[in-house]
């Protein structure tokens, strides 16, 4: 099975992740995608408790996760892509953007600089540009806190 969600999310594992869209899409693989997160023995070992032992969690870095992008398309389990920022996400798209085509922005909070878009979505100017460069790389780009959620669009939040 192919990667079912590819979602940007700079809490990166937590319930809403988990619970929220892994039960419903059944996730049985997270590849989380963070340079810091990779080479990290003690946060690997935190985000793994925040999964049932059903689910695996592959932890990668940006160069090492585009070059995987065709394994785990062809997993015949299910997964789902979490990055923690845009950025990462979209050096991934243009690693494959046949794989990373589809991306949910789930949770993006605020800081510094970052203005409210939605209530699970703040975004600096930049990364609003960002975004919409991303699509008219041919990506699809939507905000959705949870599955039950509305679809939002990235031309009603930018």
């Amino acid at each position: 099975m192919p990667l079912v969600l590819c979602r940007v999310d700079d809490r990166l594992v937590h319930g809403q992740v988990v619970i929220g869209w892994g039960r419903p899409l059944a996730i049985e693989f997270v590849a989380l995608v963070d340079g810091g997160v990779a080479t990290s023995q003690w946060e690997q070992d935190l985000y793994r408790m925040a999964v049932p032992p059903e689910i695996e969690v592959r932890f990668a870095a940006t160069e090492d996760a585009a070059a995987r992008l065709a394994e785990w398309q062809a997993s015949d389990r299910r997964g789902l892509l979490l990055t923690g920022d845009i950025e990462t996400m979209a050096a991934l798209h243009r690693a494959s953007p046949a794989v990373v085509h589809r991306i949910n922005l789930g949770g993006i909070h605020h800081r510094a600089g970052r203005r409210e878009r939605l209530p699970y979505l703040y975004l600096t100017d930049d990364e609003a540009r960002a975004l919409v460069a991303l699509e008219a790389d041919g990506a699809e780009v939507f905000a959705q806190d949870l599955p039950t959620s509305p679809v939002v669009e990235l031309r009603n939040i930018v």
